[in-house]
């Protein structure tokens, strides 16, 4: 696969978003442990998937979901009748099932060593690592980052990359995917500052063990980033990766654009600075009223669109006040969510997960 065309000069809204290459850690080449790729929704996370995807000694799965549904939920694990309550749902939970689990042989193992939840995770990963012919494996699941402390209580060799975009043209991706008039630019600009927040504290908290990409310089320099993601989790670069043949349904279901205009053999950077044309000046004046000191933090430039007295007005009248209560329900709510864990949506769960798996379904 093919990179598209650089420009030779690099255009200012690009510019302002690439980053120095950040340092691998200095015991990187030690690390065995599981990679997990964190991060919002529409920032890139998925990208990211489908090139390690493609590495050869990595075997990674997506949409798992276990620390936010399943991690703490049914007490001492020690206890048989806790440990068959929660290999059962995790068996019923549909996501969970294209790892194909043998539920015996992930019971009996489990049994012979400490009763953890690290331990059950680590099973059914193993196992389909064992099955892809890979020797390590890894999870891609929207907003690991909330779980940092748990990941690394659990695995303390582990890695975590964390994705995080222009929170503009992250909600751009968003009104594509919801529609053009749902109002979600209040609870999108919470999501985004919880989620990156989460990130620069996790980067400070476990030096070495966490690291943060921007989808604009994955998007631009994809071997350069890949390259530094590779040492930071202790693997050599393997240019098949660009390749993404390691993750056919993402290549071949329209690549790193919601927007459909991409050859899906490329990594495009297409989507780069599309909220100029994709947001009403309301919707840009508001993320950067309320997400611009860590816009700038991690490198994003405001804009400070204009508004005519009139707009002025109602933006501030009405505008404001009312999606910035989406803005706090939305952070006040991720930090019950990252403590409680999220209620778990029953048509993810089959009735009967044995019949569904050899449905194939």
């Amino acid at each position: 696969m093919s990179t598209e065309a650089r420009p030779s000069v690099t255009p200012p809204e690009v510019a302002t978003t690439m980053s120095p290459r950040p340092e691998p850690p200095a015991d990187a080449r030690t690390a065995r442990g599981p990679v997990l790729i964190a991060g919002a929704d529409r920032s890139g996370t998925t990208l990211l998937f489908a090139l390690l995807a493609s590495h050869p000694n990595i075997s990674m799965v997506r949409r798992t979901n276990m620390w936010r549904y399943f991690h703490r939920r049914y007490g001492d694990l020690g206890n048989q009748a806790h440990l068959d309550r929660c290999l059962t749902d995790m068996l019923r939970y549909r996501r969970m099932q294209h790892l194909h689990p043998d539920r015996e042989r992930i019971r009996r193992e489990f049994l012979e060593g400490e009763p953890t939840y690290g331990r059950l995770f680590a099973l059914f990963h193993q196992h389909h690592a064992e099955a892809m012919g890979k020797s390590r494996w890894g999870d891609k699941s929207l907003h690991t980052e909330r779980y940092a402390d748990r990941v690394f209580a659990e695995y303390p060799d582990a890695r975590i990359v964390q994705m995080i975009r222009d929170p503009r043209d992250r909600y751009a991706s968003v009104r594509k995917r919801h529609g053009r008039d749902v109002p979600r630019v209040g609870a999108a600009t919470g999501r985004w500052l919880a989620s990156t927040r989460d990130g620069r504290r996790n980067r400070r908290r476990y030096p070495g063990r966490y690291l943060v990409v921007r989808y604009e310089d994955l998007a631009m320099d994809p071997e350069r980033v890949m390259r530094t993601v590779c040492a930071f989790i202790g693997e050599d670069y393997a240019p098949e990766m660009l390749s993404m043949e390691g993750a056919r349904e993402h290549r071949d279901g329209g690549g790193n654009s919601s927007f459909g205009d991409v050859d899906t053999r490329t990594i495009s950077t297409k989507a780069i600075g599309r909220f100029r044309t994709v947001l009403t000046r309301s919707e840009l004046r508001y993320i950067e009223l309320i997400a611009g000191r860590t816009m700038e933090a991690v490198g994003y430039r405001r804009e400070r669109p204009t508004l005519s007295s009139s707009d002025r007005l109602r933006f501030y009248g009405v505008f404001v006040p009312g999606q910035l209560a989406r803005t706090a329900f939305e952070a006040g709510w991720t930090r019950i969510r990252r403590w409680r864990g999220d209620r778990r949506p029953g048509f993810r769960f089959a009735d009967d997960p044995i019949a569904e798996a050899t449905d194939g379904t």
